[in-house]
Order: structure tokens, then C-alpha cells, then sequence
């Protein structure tokens, strides 16, 4: 079989050239000819991430535009589980480090601040099967008693450029190891950056990490952290100390924060750390208003979850290392996916977040479904080869018994479900959110 596979427009940014550079980096260059190529398995488990919702079977026929030699059978599902093990989780890792990077042209609305490129730091998790070595490596959500609740998960934390939606780096392990350790691993690629992050991640180390790298810092803290002020500032914020559980305030282990504390529409105290000192120079308002731009990180999972993947999908894998294998893929595929959406916004001169990308995905999805409509004598062999493969691909036989029982592997909602026939709750208008600096905190 061919390695020379084409994943539709997508290939423009998964270069053939650029997939020979990940496996040679990774030792993963074919040492035998063999019907399952290095290189086109790389393709194909992007085409796992691309058409998510598709066996097997229908994602190898999806690429049958590109092959240029396929013959009566598609590979079985074990051949294409075996070849994947051979390519390893190493070499879509590399893949995704030589696309990732930021992506938004100077002069983008809400791509810097003051010079600097904003991103934020934040994480989500993707289920995976529920197999003994899935449980075994990658863990999971336990409940109070100490048993699974839930599947075993795959850990993802990306620094995504807030503007795009972008990733400009990403770490993925396993549920069991924590979202900060993570995030310190990629403090490398936030040089010059802005990076913003929620109230689960300030810490010493993290701290340390990112500013010794060259980025600079606004992060959300707990009122437990960096509650003793140092010394007020002329704009009603105040610096404080950051220390490590146990060190007293004036313990050299720590660092000194700027805090902000606000409040939005009069509701809960929200304080924020940085380590931008000047208030003339950085207001204490318009960090305030900057630290919303974290929630783009939010609406990036939400694109890989929800739309690429599909709600409430788990991924394929019932091997840990497969499973972050596909992690990696839709990394991969979700940065190609937000280069075509920079690219249409840029020559409809539009604004990137006006660009759908639902409909940006569906079309990539097309894409590589329509490469056979320029091989009409491949189309001809795939619709011989379905009319020869009824019986034993098609004909899925008599529905099999449950075996499986039946347990909850997710939580209830916590949002109200509007029951058939109960009318809708009428609308408002939301109104502008004000920010107002907590009048506390002014000495």
C-alpha cells in the first residue's frame, strides 16, 4: 500500500517533508517494506482525530482518494492497532512541535498587550476507555469511598495564543499528574509573552519558571495567597509575598507579586497577581479587563471537545500510550484547523473570531472525502471493493447481548434540562459588565 496519502488541505501544513523529519527525529523510519508505512500512519491517525465519529474501516475508506495502489482489502482493525503501537506516541508529539507556534499578524485586536503577545495557560482532560491499563497508568476521577468514577482521562494543558486559539505548546499525561507540573514544562515557549492563567496554578515554582524564561505573569490567586500586603501603591493595589507552604512571609524562597482586587458587577472579590509593578505603566483596569481573555483558552477545548471530537465521545485507545497518541492528533489537527481559519479571516479581511469554526472543520472533512472524485479509476476500485467486502465489513450480523453493566461513567449535569412541552424562560438583555477596583484595598 502507498504511503503517499494526502489529508486533503490539511496536508499543506502535514507536509510529507515534515512528517519524514518527526520519524527520522524519533527513530521511527521503516526497517522493512511493509503494507502500513511509518509515514502514512502518521497520516491515518490524524485522520482518527479528523473523523472521530467513524470506525476503522470508514476512516481508511475516507483517505481512498489518496491511494494510489489499494487493493481488494483494507487492512483489519488489529493491523492498523499494531502499526500504530509501532509509530508510537513520540512521533505525533514531534509533528504537533514542529506546527505549533503562535500565529497572529501585528496589529490583530486583542493579540498583545503593551508589546506583549497574550496567551493563556489552562487544561482539559479527554476520557478513554475503561481498560485495566488505561485505569492502571492514566487514572482517573475518583469518588469519596476511593473507587473510579468515572473513565480514565488523558490530561491535555496547552499555552494557546488568546487571540487564535492557537497552540503555541502543549504537555499531555495523565489524569493523575497534576495541571501545574505540567504548565511548568512549557514556561520555556512564553518568552516575551503575557500569560495568563486561572487560580488552580499560582505557585512558587511556577512562578519562578515563567519569569525566568522571559514571560510575564497574571494570575488569578485564592484569598489565602499573597494575603499580607508589603507595601500599598498609589492605585489601591498592593505587593505582597508569595511563599512556599511552611516559609514565613519574609522568607528568600518566595517572590513579590503585585496584587488586584476587583470586583465585576458587584459580585465576588476577584484578585489577580502579576508581576507588572508600575501602575502607570500597567493600570490596575485595563489588567483587570485583560485577564478575561483567559476564557479563549475555554473556547479552544471547547472546539476540540465539543466539535472535533464530539460531546461526550471517548477517544479509541485502549492503551495508554495510544490514547495520548490520539491526544497528540487533535492537537495537531485543531492548530491546521486554526491556520485555515486565520487564513480565511485574513483574506476576508475579517475579524478571526467571526469565522465558524464548525463549518471550518466540516469542509476539511470534505476535503479529504473529495480527493477521490479527481481518481475516477480509484473510485471505480473502492465501489468493487465495497461490493466485495458486504459480507465481511458491512453485514454487521445479529445485534450481540449486553455484556457490560450498566454504571454511570459520568457525573449528572449541574445545568436544568428543559423537559418536553415546559415552555422556555423569556430573555433578557445582558447587561455591560462593569469592572471596579475593590475599594478595600485603597489605604
Amino acid at each position: 500500500m502507498s504511503d503517499e496519502v494526502r489529508l486533503g488541505v490539511l496536508t499543506e501544513w502535514v507536509p510529507p517533508g515534515l512528517v519524514d523529519q518527526a520519524l527520522a527525529e524519533c527513530r521511527r523510519r521503516d526497517r522493512r517494506p511493509g503494507a502500513l508505512p511509518s509515514r502514512f500512519m502518521v497520516y491515518y491517525v490524524l485522520a482518527l482525530a479528523l473523523f472521530h465519529q467513524d470506525s476503522y474501516d470508514d476512516v481508511a475508506e475516507n483517505l481512498v482518494g489518496a491511494w494510489s495502489d489499494m487493493h481488494e482489502a483494507i487492512p483489519n482493525k488489529s493491523s492498523f492497532a499494531r502499526a500504530r503501537r509501532r509509530l508510537g506516541e513520540a512521533a505525533l508529539e514531534a509533528v504537533f512541535r514542529k506546527l505549533a507556534g503562535p500565529v497572529a499578524p501585528l496589529g490583530l485586536s486583542g493579540a498583545f498587550y503593551r508589546g506583549m503577545r497574550v496567551a493563556a495557560v489552562d487544561g482539559f482532560v479527554l476520557d478513554a476507555p475503561d481498560t485495566p491499563a488505561n485505569r492502571a497508568e492514566l487514572g482517573g476521577l475518583l469518588d469519596v469511598r476511593g473507587n473510579p468514577a468515572g473513565f480514565p482521562q488523558v490530561r491535555v494543558v496547552t499555552l494557546t495564543e488568546a487571540a487564535t486559539h492557537a497552540s503555541v505548546d502543549a504537555r499531555v499525561g495523565a489524569f493523575s499528574g497534576g495541571e501545574r507540573e505540567l504548565a511548568v514544562a512549557m514556561a520555556g515557549s512564553a518568552a516575551g509573552m503575557l500569560v495568563i492563567m486561572d487560580r488552580g496554578f499560582p505557585g512558587v515554582e511556577l512562578w519562578k519558571a515563567y519569569t525566568r524564561a522571559g514571560a510575564h505573569l497574571l494570575l488569578r490567586a485564592r484569598s489565602s495567597v499573597a494575603r499580607r500586603p508589603v507595601e500599598h501603591l498609589p492605585d489601591g493595589t498592593y505587593l505582597a509575598r508569595m511563599n512556599l507552604a511552611g516559609q514565613k512571609g519574609n522568607h528568600p524562597g518566595g517572590v513579590l507579586v503585585r496584587v488586584i482586587e476587583y470586583q465585576v458587577d458587584g459580585g465576588e472579590v476577584i484578585r489577580l497577581l502579576t508581576d507588572l509593578m508600575d501602575p502607570d505603566a500597567f493600570p490596575a483596569a485595563e489588567l483587570a479587563a485583560l485577564y478575561h481573555e483567559r476564557w479563549e483558552a475555554e473556547t479552544a477545548y471547547r472546539q476540540i471537545k465539543t466539535f472535533q471530537r464530539g460531546g461526550l465521545a471517548i477517544l479509541r485507545s485502549a492503551d495508554p500510550e495510544l490514547a495520548r497518541q490520539e491526544a497528540w492528533a487533535h492537537l495537531i489537527i485543531h492548530h491546521c484547523l486554526t491556520r485555515i481559519v486565520m487564513r480565511v479571516a485574513d483574506r476576508g479581511r475579517l475579524d478571526p473570531d467571526r469565522i465558524s469554526f464548525l463549518k471550518i472543520l466540516k469542509h476539511v472533512r470534505r476535503s479529504v472525502v473529495r480527493q477521490s472524485q479527481h481518481a475516477p479509476a480509484r473510485m471505480k476500485q473502492f465501489l468493487a471493493n465495497m461490493a466485495a467486502k458486504v459480507r465481511r465489513k458491512l453485514d454487521s450480523g445479529p445485534r450481540r447481548l449486553r455484556e457490560a453493566d450498566r454504571l454511570l461513567k459520568r457525573a449528572d449535569g449541574r445545568y436544568s434540562i428543559r423537559k418536553a412541552g415546559q415552555p422556555r424562560r423569556p430573555t433578557r438583555r445582558v447587561p455591560a459588565k462593569t469592572i471596579t477596583l475593590n475599594p478595600a484595598i485603597v489605604h
